[in-house]
């Protein structure tokens, strides 16, 4: 035997098929607490979480025998990332497994917005019929300026190719990722050029609040602006202002800076954010399909085979 993995959170039963297979000992508990996890995680080489809680210090200091995280989703951010690295425990992730949710649900968000969809639904149903307040915006043609070009950001740009928009892309962290879905640039090419601004970077410290009054400022353009990534990217009042101001046409939200209630009514911009007929919001459930719940597992007991 390999030894024991704990799953606390849901996965696909394919996670378990697999492992076990492999030779773990595979205990399937996603009831479980975090602070049951506490008392049990010493016997374990391995733990799969989702985002039930964080995979912290306390957490990593109480696993002793611990070899691996696996994350069932792109983003590490509720992973000590540091500590993990100074204990020598592997993380596996699985941003492969929910790329193309992710892609979709952007350009849904994007269409909707630029027909006006949600408005125009809302006044049908309460007998209002005028096509032209939902007049709406035609994509081809515009910039699309993405903001990080990993699995996601790759993702939606090849989900763009066929509305013949020109989409530009810019990432920190890499250089000459030029493909024949987007063009790499600056981010003050971003500013000035683009016509819808969509986020695909993970939650650090550099990429926290990144996008805040001063930032938004910079643009030439009014955008339609599209945020899938983490919500404590964006600074919300700064979005509402830059609505207001008409620097951002409409805003697809699948992300918030605060999430879940009754965290997120008690917010100061929460009756604003709701009140707005220029935001869709979804909880976020980008990457949450049928078909991604399977490919997660999969693509994590891929990597999971490869680190054994």
């Amino acid at each position: 035997m390999k030894g024991k993995i704990l799953i606390v959170d849901d996965l696909h039963p394919v996670f378990k098929e697999r492992a076990t297979a492999m030779g773990y000992e595979v205990h399937d508990e996603p009831l479980i607490t975090r602070a049951q996890t506490l008392t049990t995680i010493a016997d374990y080489v391995g733990i799969a979480v989702r985002t039930k809680f964080k995979i912290d210090q306390e957490l990593m200091e109480a696993a002793p025998n611990l070899k691996f995280i696996a994350r069932a989703g792109a983003g590490l951010d509720n992973i000590d990332v540091a500590f993990a690295k100074q204990r020598n425990i592997t993380l596996l992730n699985a941003p492969e497994g929910n790329m193309d949710a992710v892609g979709e649900h952007a350009i849904g968000l994007l269409l909707s917005l630029m027909n006006n969809f949600r408005n125009a639904d809302v006044e049908v149903r309460n007998g209002i019929w005028d096509r032209e307040g939902n007049r709406g915006y035609e994509l081809k043609g515009r910039t699309v300026g993405i903001i990080g070009y990993g699995f996601m950001g790759k993702s939606f740009a090849k989900k763009l190719s066929g509305f013949g928009v020109n989409v530009i892309a810019y990432d920190k962290y890499k250089t000459g990722f030029s493909d024949e879905y987007a063009k790499e640039v600056s981010m003050e090419e971003i500013v000035k050029q683009s016509d819808v601004l969509s986020l695909h970077v993970p939650l650090t410290k550099e990429t926290r609040q990144m996008v805040d009054e001063e930032y938004l400022l910079h643009f030439r353009k009014p955008i339609f602006f599209i945020n899938t990534a983490r919500g404590e990217i964006v600074n919300t009042k700064a979005v509402l202002s830059a609505i207001k101001d008409n620097k951002i046409i409409a805003a697809g939200l699948d992300v918030l800076e605060v999430e879940k209630f009754p965290a997120l009514g008690s917010q100061d911009w929460y009756n604003d954010l709701k009140a707005s007929g220029r935001i869709i919001l979804t909880p976020h459930v980008g990457g949450w399909t049928f078909e991604s719940y399977r490919k997660i597992s999969e693509v994590l007991v891929d990597k999971l085979i490869q680190f054994s």
